[in-house]
């Protein structure tokens, strides 16, 4: 994100003692553990796998596992917390994500009590005074639960955060950069004020030290209110894009939106959907007095999303493997959706997971792809035909693989030996793609001491044509993939019997 905003008087204290980010692999959560830890302060970040978070590279935070929904895990997570971040919700559960966050909520507020902690920070979301949408709804009742507890807790509501990785961000990045002209329902005009990921993480952050702060609900907003369609225009003219016809029509609801909206981003399904229906509100934040507790110089939307553009363009420019939103996987490309469609098919098998790797390792080259061969060579007859490197067939080793490798029209980006293979697609197309194998020892169940192979690709799709692309060969993946793990599983059962030191 851009540096730090400068406040315009002394910053509110940060919080003493240990802090607890009950969420940490969310969107906020993932930002904000870094953001504490650069202050000083101790960390514990959890998770519902604690394996989400051992890759961000948080050196000094604590890592555990927790989860709201299961109550006996939340007396080890919150021991010893003196201020904790609550910023779960259960949007992608489904339909039944209101009544789960309550309860959720119940389970936390009441083991936080238990454990001593002096403050809950909770992040929510803004409420209009005629809202009906579950997901605002919800959002206003898990602080309401959390507040029943017996510890203090400081609420926080937003609305549109312009930051990478942001749902509605992102739903409005791909709204514009895959649609020349938008027919677009009334929501359009709908406003809302929205705030910099910047600042609101100052606000998370800062206001923890503010005693007054403690049993107060607080709006944020950046300093200014503006429409749907002119935060898309801004978006637009920011990233060097024409701003698209926008042509609005009073019979596309916001529920009947949500249907074609999963065609057209690449934002979660269920996250979008929920957001979606909230829009048909306008939004307003009286942010007077957080602004007076916690003061810092507040982004205007177009510097914000400048400040988006400008640090996915300075990330790091390399990735040794798929990691949602990363702008090496997108080719350093602003108008590639952040969110990745994807395709996967899954085997479990008696091998064990050195045989499976000792088969896939071997992959591409002259052995091929180990399934429907033909349709891996047409492709790749496609994209030579389209002037790419399509039938530039071969690898440098039979069975070795090294970082960097070519094989065939893919490149190695990663190499977990006995774990991960991770492979970038090198071919001619309107996006960037990465094709994944992952493997995962089984320790019980009926195929104990074996392996479960999984193969997902992922596809950030460049605009409309991304999206034609991608649909276009959907049918095809489906079968592919579950053929080709079901032979590589195949063969490594058979290598298995015929070498048993490949088992080792």
């Amino acid at each position: 994100m851009a540096e730090p905003t400068q406040a315009d008087s002394s910053p509110a204290p940060a919080p003493v003692g240990r802090c607890l980010v009950f969420g940490a692999s969310g969107y906020i959560g993932s930002h904000l553990v870094p953001r504490l830890l650069a202050e000083g302060i101790a960390v514990r970040a959890t998770s519902r796998h604690r394996a989400s978070l051992e890759n961000r590279g948080w050196d000094g935070a604590e890592l555990a596992e927790a989860d709201a929904l299961a109550p006996e895990t939340l007396e080890a997570a919150l021991a010893g917390i003196d201020t904790a971040y609550y910023l779960v919700h259960s949007m992608g559960a489904g339909k039944d994500f209101g009544r789960l966050d309550l309860e959720a909520a119940g389970n936390f507020a009441a083991a936080a009590e238990r454990a001593g902690v002096k403050r809950i920070i909770y992040l929510g979301g803004l409420v209009p005074e005629d809202a009906t949408s579950e997901h605002i709804l919800s959002r206003r009742d898990t602080g309401d639960v959390l507040r029943r507890g017996g510890v203090p807790v400081t609420e926080l509501r937003g609305g549109i955060i312009v930051g990478p990785g942001s749902a509605a961000f992102e739903v409005m990045r791909d709204l514009v950069y895959h649609l020349p002209v938008m027919v677009t329902p009334r929501w359009v005009q709908a406003k809302s004020p929205p705030i910099a990921l910047e600042n609101l993480l100052t606000y998370l952050v800062r206001v923890a030290g503010v005693p007054e702060a403690a049993n107060r609900i607080f709006d944020t907003a950046g300093p200014e209110t503006l429409t749907y369609a002119a935060m898309m225009r801004i978006l637009a003219e920011e990233g060097g894009r024409r701003p698209p016809m926008i042509i609005p029509v009073p019979v596309l609801s916001p529920k009947l939106s949500s249907y074609w909206l999963r065609l057209i981003t690449s934002v979660p399904t269920n996250i979008a959907r929920a957001l979606i229906e909230g829009l048909k509100h306008d939004f307003t934040a009286d942010d007077a007095e957080l602004r007076r507790l916690v003061p810092q110089r507040l982004l205007g939307f177009r510097e914000a999303v400048a400040a988006v553009f400008a640090a996915e363009r300075a990330s790091e420019p390399v990735v040794a493997r798929w990691i949602e939103g990363a702008f090496a996987v997108r080719k350093q490309r602003i108008d590639y959706a952040y969110y990745a469609k994807r395709a996967s098919a899954a085997h479990e098998t008696s091998a064990s997971p050195a045989a499976v790797w000792s088969v896939l390792r071997e992959i591409g080259g002259e052995r091929g792809w180990f399934y429907l061969n033909g349709l891996w060579h047409l492709r790749e007859t496609l994209d030579w035909l389209a002037g790419g490197p399509g039938r530039r067939h071969g690898r440098r080793h039979p069975t070795e693989l090294r970082v960097g490798d070519r094989i065939d029209s893919w490149k190695v980006l990663g190499i977990e030996p006995e774990q991960r293979l991770s492979l970038a697609f090198g071919m001619r197309a309107p996006g960037a793609g990465m094709l994944e194998f992952d493997v995962k020892p089984l320790p019980d169940g009926p195929q104990a001491g074996g392996a479960r192979l999984s193969m997902t690709a992922y596809w950030h799709p460049a605009g409309v044509w991304g999206l034609l692309y991608w649909y276009a060969f959907a049918p095809a993946h489906g079968v592919v993939f579950a053929g080709t793990v079901k032979e590589i599983c195949r063969l490594a059962e058979e290598r298995q019997r015929r070498v048993p030191s490949a088992a080792a």
